[in-house]
């Protein structure tokens, strides 16, 4: 029998590009089990990431509802672009419903940075989350809602690069840390002026990279903090639904 809408338990998962992980929630979006982790298979495609799921969670408690982050462009569950796992592999699959399939569970997908922004954000104002690690992903939320999904990430910042080519991991390892934060400097200073956000949270593997002084209104989160999105997409129990387009001092949580 499931548990009350109170009592919850929320199996959350982040699809990355070097590896899957999960751990289970409870309502508040408190971890009740630590992170499993597994290395994203290669290919990545739906097949090989959908068993990669099925083997990491096959020990796990029991638990009610089942909340992903996905790291590429997501329409109601539906996969559209993949950039770092093989968007021709995942183009128009159903990850939403063939997970609930699998794990016989509701279950609701996102874009990862979407998923982050939903656990961090205070809920004040136009709030945006940017996560910096294999690529770049973006999510804009207005007063804790979330607002309608930019592909930045693909969107041209130099003539001859996209936002991912231009901060990513790969410009990180072949540029090195002293141009790559001269990167993210730049790229803070066009968001500011494309966006004019209330706060900016900026997340993922390489965040913690930043070595220059942000403004008073960033802040730089753990990527556990984010987790707690997990819990949020089933507030009230009702589905998190998101129409999506295409297209100081430095303070920190770590």
């Amino acid at each position: 029998m499931e548990n009350s809408t109170h009592d919850l338990k929320i199996l959350a998962i982040d699809i990355g590009g070097s590896h899957i992980k999960a751990t289970i929630l409870d309502r508040a979006g408190t971890l009740i089990r630590d992170y499993e982790r597994m290395e994203t298979p290669v290919p990545a495609d739906p097949a090989n990431v959908l068993q990669v799921i099925r083997t990491l969670v096959q020990n796990f408690p029991e638990y009610d509802r089942v909340s992903v982050g996905f790291p590429g462009y997501v329409k109601q569950g539906i996969i559209k672009t993949a950039p770092n796992l093989g968007t021709e592999a995942w183009k128009d699959f159903n990850l939403e419903h063939e997970l609930a399939k699998m794990l016989a569970k509701p279950t609701r997908v996102v874009n990862d940075a979407d998923l982050q922004g939903v656990g961090v954000v205070s809920g004040k104002g136009l709030e945006m989350m940017i996560t910096l690690g294999t690529g770049f992903g973006t999510a804009l939320l207005q007063d804790g809602k979330l607002l309608p999904h930019l592909e930045l990430s693909h969107h041209p910042v130099k003539k001859d690069k996209i936002y991912d080519d231009y901060i990513g991991e790969k410009a990180f390892q072949s540029k090195g840390d002293k141009i790559w934060n001269e990167r993210i400097a730049e790229v803070i200073e066009i968001l500011k002026t494309v966006f004019n956000y209330d706060h900016l949270y900026i997340s993922g593997g390489n965040a913690k990279k930043i070595n220059f002084k942000l403004d008073n209104n960033i802040t730089v989160v753990n990527n556990r903090a984010g987790i707690k999105g997990g819990a949020n997409l089933w507030k009230d129990d009702q589905p998190a639904r998101v129409m999506q387009i295409e297209g100081g001092s430095n303070n920190s949580l770590y």
